[in-house]
């Protein structure tokens, strides 16, 4: 018998370690699109910030520069204990992001961060997680993570 074979208890492990959604990420109690709609509309709780900027390894200031919000802004937020909406709109689509990466390397969170740090030619040299700035740009990743999960490299 092959030790490389995936069991169910270590598919549910795996799992249990990377999320799988957006909500699971952010570790928010949200079960459905409409649900997390209503969490961005409430503003989600700063934990929420501080979840994705330890998933990424990245500085709390280069994931608030992400996420268009300034020092002093951030500092605030920490003391209220939650985001505006357009806030967490905006940290929701950078969670997008990392879950598509996560997804494109089969949950291996190191070589998905690193895929997101690097400048990638298909992206004309800009880091993906650079071009999560914008729905633009988000877009354009998402669309290069669907080509290159169906095997096109251009």
């Amino acid at each position: 018998m092959s030790t490389t074979s995936t069991t169910p208890a270590l598919a549910r492990k795996r799992s249990r370690e990377a999320p799988s959604t957006s909500a699971e990420i952010l570790g928010l109690g949200a079960r459905d699109a409409l649900a997390l709609a209503a969490k961005v509309e409430e503003g989600f709780p700063i934990r929420s910030f501080l979840r994705l900027q330890n998933m990424l390894n990245i500085p709390s200031s280069d994931l608030a520069r992400i996420v268009s919000i300034t020092s002093r802004t951030l500092a605030r937020r920490k003391l209220q204990g939650r985001l505006e909406p357009d806030e967490s709109d905006r940290l929701l689509r950078v969670t997008s992001v990392y879950r598509l990466a996560l997804g494109l390397f089969e949950s291996n969170h190191s070589a998905a961060l690193a895929w997101l740090s690097r400048p990638n030619r298909a992206l004309d040299g800009k880091a993906p997680l650079r071009l999560a700035t914008t729905e633009v740009g988000a877009r354009e990743v998402e669309r290069l993570v669907t080509r290159l999960e169906h095997g096109v490299t251009t």
